[in-house]
């Protein structure tokens, strides 16, 4: 009894030690990764350009909001955690923050006043990124956006998630490498891909799994988990990855098309997607979405073709409906016949989803998606396909594509049940094959809709 109980002395001591250490020990911030010139300026543009290939715009700025002055929530498995204002505002922004107290930020995430982030901020991505292109940024925040004047709600989670030392004993856990870029081998589009892919686009934040400790499974090429797929605020984030992944059997116009505007002949995007095409992607050069394109489809040692070098051209053109393919010739018969025998979900979807994405199942090149084959229908988690068939999506509107697209909910519509049904005949139909979901499933997601919409 008296060895137990000094075990679970010395346990609790040492426990004390390391908090201890956690909050009095000094934090070293990483050094710059490139040397430059104190009178470094960066070229006109370029900062504003980081900002977007960054998708700042997105999380710091709130719903009819002034452009990145913070007050926007952001659901995480932890609870609400509310963006910072990044405007110049020296009162309620980043006015009187110096360049080292913002590479912090980016880099090991801590903020202007010594405080732990929340790595809803994506400085596990961002510490990848060169020093010019992070003084390009800070510069364009502090010189060339509207101080705005936000006293942003103080974030307020739950013990022991408002133990904010602890996220330093989480960074040691997630923060693996040194903040610098590690550049593949292959030709300088392939690395320039690389490094918009691994650090100012945080394509992993999304794009690959979590940890137990909800840390991302993966933020560079030489991890193995790197871009394997994962969730994101109740949305699939598809593997981009793997020899089955979707994109890697599209071409790579295709792919940088998919990411100039959010749609091609196979996909459109919505969620969470049509949210980074919208306030990021889309601004993007053509060279750089080349390149990006081009890593995703080659990060393997994938032999791939380049791409066009003109992405996603504007003006009236004419795409051919693609006809039913070998796999999806029974079910484009089975819809075709349409007889009294036909089961419940064929005929749901003939009702419902038909007039749109056909009977093939093909979808309306950039208008309406791909249901063969497509990620989101042939999720682990059935989920968002159900939140779809609820509640409905959206794909923005774009400089290259500004017709915005909406697909109604049928909440309304279809019950719970029926819902079901319609869903198992999606993840079944043109050689499809997913698991089956289930009436309550449905009730399930059908509540979380609610909820949120609630909120």
């Amino acid at each position: 009894m008296k060895k137990i109980l000094s075990i679970v002395i010395a346990l609790v001591v040492l426990g004390v030690i390391a908090a201890l250490a956690l909050i009095l020990v000094p934090f070293k911030p990483s050094p710059a990764n490139e040397s430059l010139p104190a009178d470094w300026k960066a070229e006109a543009g370029r900062g504003e350009y980081v900002m977007r290939a960054g998708d700042c715009m997105a999380c710091h700025t709130a719903k009819g909001g002034e452009p990145l002055a913070g007050g926007n929530a952001i659901e995480s498995p932890m609870g609400k955690i509310w963006a910072s204002n990044i405007t110049p505002d020296k009162e309620t922004g980043i006015g009187n923050w110096t360049l080292d107290q913002f590479r912090a930020a980016m880099v090991d995430g801590i903020g202007g006043h010594g405080q732990q982030l929340y790595p809803a901020m994506p400085y596990e991505n961002y510490r990848y990124m060169k020093e010019g292109d992070l003084r390009a940024l800070f510069d364009y925040l502090q010189t060339e956006v509207k101080p705005v004047k936000n006293e942003v709600q103080a974030t307020s989670l739950s013990f022991p998630f408002n133990m904010r030392f602890g996220i330093r004993a989480w960074n040691w856990l997630a923060l693996s490498g040194d903040a610098d870029f590690k550049p593949m081998t292959g030709d300088d589009q392939q690395i320039r891909g690389q490094y918009l892919v691994e650090g100012a686009g945080h394509c992993a934040a999304c794009h690959s799994p979590r940890t137990t400790f909800m840390a991302q499974d993966g933020t560079r090429l030489g991890d193995a988990s790197f871009l394997t797929g994962g969730m994101v605020d109740g949305w699939t984030a598809p593997d981009l990855r793997s020899k089955d992944a979707r994109i890697q059997k599209w071409s790579t116009e295709e792919v940088a098309a998919y990411l100039a505007a959010g749609r091609n002949v196979h996909a459109v995007a919505n969620g969470e997607m049509a949210l980074v095409v919208e306030h990021s992607l889309q601004y993007m050069s053509d060279a750089d979405l080349n390149a990006m394109a081009v890593f995703l489809k080659s990060m393997d040692g994938q032999a791939v073709e380049k791409g066009a070098e003109q992405i996603a051209t504007k003006g009236p053109r004419s795409t051919p409906i693609a006809k039913a393919d070998e796999a999806g010739q029974a079910t484009s018969k089975l819809l075709t016949s349409a007889t009294p025998e036909m089961p419940l979900g064929a005929r749901l979807y003939l009702d419902n989803c038909a007039a749109c994405h056909f009977v093939s199942g093909k979808g309306a090149p950039e208008i309406f998606p791909e249901l063969q084959g497509n990620a989101m229908v042939l999720g682990k988690d059935a989920g968002p396909l159900l939140s779809v068939i609820l509640k409905g999506a959206s794909s923005p509107a774009t400089e290259r594509r500004p017709m915005h697209l909406v697909m109604q909910g049928y909440a309304d519509r279809l019950n719970d049940e029926e819902v079901a049904e319609l869903a198992n005949f999606l993840r079944t139909g043109w050689g499809n094959q997913a698991s089956k979901v289930s009436a309550s499933d449905v009730a399930k997601q059908r509540k979380k809709a609610v909820t949120a919409d609630a909120h």
